[in-house]
């Protein structure tokens, strides 16, 4: 498939954040675009701002009668129904249909590619290195998992030289691509509803990186079971972050390459897995051939991406902090740059279970997670594609925590639970709809404040 010919693409699912940003990048090239979700949200908003049209019916009617024609391009989500009624209308007539990681492929064949992968970081690792390469002025692309600060969108730039991709683990998305430099930022188990174990999805992250053939133009924390470049934070490795101080809220710190000593690098997001996620960032750019001082002046006005530790209020009596983690490793990720930042202060995080698969999967691991802030609120489980499981619920899952203060809140009752709390850090985490109340949360609290 040229996707030069196509005129039209249509979007089954055009409200999820990777298929939104392939919306905006097809906008952004000529075609003509359109598309369908479940449900109105603020990126459909966004796009229907931008001049596409979308309805929220699945109703064959409602398609644009201009995408009845053969040159039209239908990409779904793997989250839409087998029974889906507009998808069913496109098979039946023989359109092209692909699922978002074969479009991405068709793109990235045609481009230099920089493939992150990992089943925590590649959002931010990946918006931070689209960024370094848009401000030394190269001809990128960079789709994004997550809408990014500086940008106020899930895509940067529109160049058709480079490409920037999340490399998605799930459903084995990322054998689509053709990456010419990768990262790999970690292999922890997740998504088994897909791979069953952990040691299968590993073997899957194996076979990914075997499409880089250079393991000099493969990235590695150090310590993983790969063949690549290495990665860390004050120890030996290819690329060594070093002599980390935090300034005015911002880490410096220096990095050591095979060939030279960077010092005095500025970087504003917390934590030590956002400091890996900059450092593997400035590898990947370094090793393609940007200049020292474009990276460095990039990292410096980085601003983050949306619920990626994301500051709603940051005042003298009161933080309240939004993050999309979803999984323990990034639960303890959050905790650990709270911890930081906010030492011997009061915290209360409040948690949105997303999925029920992976709930089950990693109950006692949750527990042990949400178990170290001072007080924990939790939701029910956000279903996503998924059917409820017998005997899987966050009441389950609360019986399994230890701290003391604890509590299973319905989301009609949050805001009311939440400014009972005397606790000076607040931190709503989750990857479901928990992200479409932080609003409503941020102006309670600011009022609490006045």
């Amino acid at each position: 498939m040229n996707i030069n010919q196509i005129h039209n693409v249509y979007f089954i699912g055009i409200g999820g954040i990777g298929m939104s940003a392939l919306a905006r990048y097809f906008q952004n090239i000529g075609k003509n675009v359109s598309g369908y979700d479940k449900t109105p949200s603020t990126l459909t908003k966004e796009l229907i701002d931008s001049g596409i049209t979308i309805h929220f019916e699945d109703n064959i009617s409602l398609i644009p009668t201009s995408f009845y024609v053969e040159n039209t391009l239908v990409i779904v989500t793997p989250a839409v129904s087998n029974s889906h009624s507009e998808w069913n209308y496109f098979i039946e007539r023989d359109f092209e249909i692909k699922k978002r990681a074969e479009v991405l492929g068709l793109i990235t064949k045609d481009t230099f590619c920089f493939a992150v992968a990992g089943t925590h970081g590649k959002t931010t690792t990946s918006s931070i290195l689209g960024h370094i390469l848009f401000e030394a002025g190269e001809d990128v692309t960079a789709f994004l998992g997550g809408i990014v600060e500086n940008y106020h969108s899930n895509l940067i730039g529109t160049g058709k030289t480079i490409s920037v991709v999340e490399a998605d683990e799930f459903d084995r998305s990322f054998l689509h691509l053709y990456p010419n430099i990768a990262c790999v930022t970690s292999m922890d188990a997740d998504h088994l509803d897909i791979y069953g174990d952990a040691s299968t999805i590993e073997e899957s992250f194996r076979e990914f990186a075997e499409k880089v053939e250079d393991k000099s133009k493969l990235f590695i924390p150090k310590g993983l079971d790969l063949n690549g470049m290495t990665i860390a934070i004050n120890q030996d490795a290819n690329f060594k972050a070093c002599n980390i101080r935090v300034e005015n809220s911002s880490y410096i710190f220096d990095v050591q390459t095979q060939t030279e000593l960077i010092e005095n690098i500025s970087f504003g997001l917390p934590g030590h897995h956002n400091l890996m996620n900059a450092l593997m960032a400035l590898a990947m750019a370094k090793t393609y051939g940007t200049k020292t001082e474009d990276i460095i002046k990039a990292l410096a006005s980085f601003r983050g991406v949306q619920r990626r530790f994301s500051y709603q209020i940051k005042s003298k009596n009161l933080i309240y902090i939004d993050d999309y983690a979803h999984h323990p490793t990034e639960i303890d990720a959050v905790y650990q740059a709270i911890c930081e930042l906010y030492p011997n202060q009061k915290v209360l995080a409040i948690f949105q279970p997303h999925l029920f698969s992976r709930t089950k999967d990693f109950a006692d691991n949750f527990a042990q997670s949400l178990s170290q802030f001072n007080e924990t609120i939790l939701l029910d489980i956000y279903p996503a594609r998924e059917l409820p499981m017998e005997g899987i619920t966050s009441s389950w899952l609360l019986s399994k925590m230890t701290n003391k203060h604890k509590k299973l809140i319905l989301k009609q009752n949050l805001i009311a639970e939440i400014l009972k709390s005397n606790a000076t850090v607040i931190v709503t985490i989750g990857a479901g709809d928990i992200g479409e109340l932080v609003p409503e949360i941020k102006k309670a609290l600011e009022a609490k404040l006045v």
